[in-house]
């Protein structure tokens, strides 16, 4: 059997900057033409670390990253959800993978990781962005019909939500 090149591990100070660097990177791969391009160049390295550091701290080991050697190729995370009215107890709040590592299993590692099968789940994906929407499709999330504005730019998000009871 053939080991996988990555390692699916908790976040530590070791890979918070590395972390920053792909969380940058992951946006600026996924959301270049559905995010203004001054927003994805305004990223800052230093402060985007600061806030993961602080996350961490907080919430020790958040989020589950992917790692090939030291540094990170992906992250993902759930939580509580942030809705006023949850549709779902948990959100998936975070999910990237550098473009370079897409097919790779990266991806599915996390999610299998992260998502608690007994438990809905929701998740906010931009409405352009149907590469997305067909991968989270395959863990059994379906739209819901509900939109709002993107907190950061002016794209619009639709949510997607996950039954525990949905057939695997």
């Amino acid at each position: 059997m053939i080991e996988d090149p990555w390692l699916v591990v908790p976040h530590t100070p070791e890979y918070t900057r590395s972390l920053a660097a792909c969380h940058i990177a992951c946006w600026r791969e996924a959301y270049r033409g559905l995010v203004p391009d001054h927003l994805l160049a305004a990223f800052d390295l230093d402060h985007r670390a600061d806030q993961w550091d602080r996350i961490r701290e907080k919430n020790p080991g958040m989020p589950t990253l992917a790692v090939a050697g030291t540094e990170v190729i992906g992250f993902a995370a759930t939580a509580d959800s942030r809705d006023d009215s949850p549709p779902a107890p948990r959100e998936l709040n975070a999910m990237y993978v550098r473009a370079a590592w897409y097919g790779t299993g990266a991806a599915h590692a996390l999610m299998r990781a992260v998502l608690d099968p007994t438990v809905d789940t929701s998740l906010w994906v931009f409405e352009e962005n149907p590469r997305a929407q067909a991968f989270y499709r395959k863990y059994e999330f379906e739209l819901d019909g509900t939109r709002r504005a993107e907190r950061f730019s002016p794209t619009v998000e639709v949510r997607m939500i996950r039954r525990a009871d949905a057939p695997r």
